[in-house]
């Protein structure tokens, strides 16, 4: 089932899904662990995210080229995001690991450039690809772009 990934593409945290839905937040964390729920509620929440009960029952979710959060993003972020290590479909989780491997990386070349100016020169480039990556990650959550597997879903709770 797919109401984690819609309610956190439309920026909605459980609580707020359950004041909107008429449910409690016990109901929306059960149905979101992957229990089943009853077609009331899946009517509920259905209403409160304004789509078909039958969207709610899909396995996955993936954002559609001609949905509006795709359609709102700049030119320059989609391309980031196509190259966000040559995945179709980016993963937050890639991005955050890119991250930390620039900046480790930047680091360990800024300390070398005590003995070499050339390396000094490649961690401050490193530096600036992890900052690039940090940004990625902001815009990416602000979209709510990132397309998330069954497993990260689960943990990500």
């Amino acid at each position: 089932m797919i109401l984690k990934q819609l309610r956190l593409s439309r920026h909605i945290s459980q609580e707020q899904l359950a004041q909107m839905s008429g449910l409690n937040v016990r109901t929306i964390q059960r149905i979101e662990s992957g229990h089943n729920a009853s077609i009331e509620s899946l009517k509920c929440l259905a209403a409160a995210l304004d789509v078909d009960v039958t969207t709610l029952n899909q396995e996955t979710f993936m954002i559609d080229k001609r949905t509006n959060d795709w359609q709102r993003l700049p030119l320059f972020l989609k391309i980031w995001f196509w190259l966000n290590l040559l995945q179709v479909r980016p993963e937050r989780n890639t991005a955050k690991r890119a991250e930390i491997m620039s900046h480790c990386a930047g680091f360990i070349f800024c300390c070398l450039g005590l003995v070499n100016e050339a390396a000094l020169a490649g961690g401050l480039i490193m530096l600036a690809v992890a900052y690039f990556y940090s940004m990625l990650k902001w815009q990416g959550d602000k979209y709510g772009i990132w397309y998330e597997t069954e497993a990260a879903a689960n943990t990500s709770t």
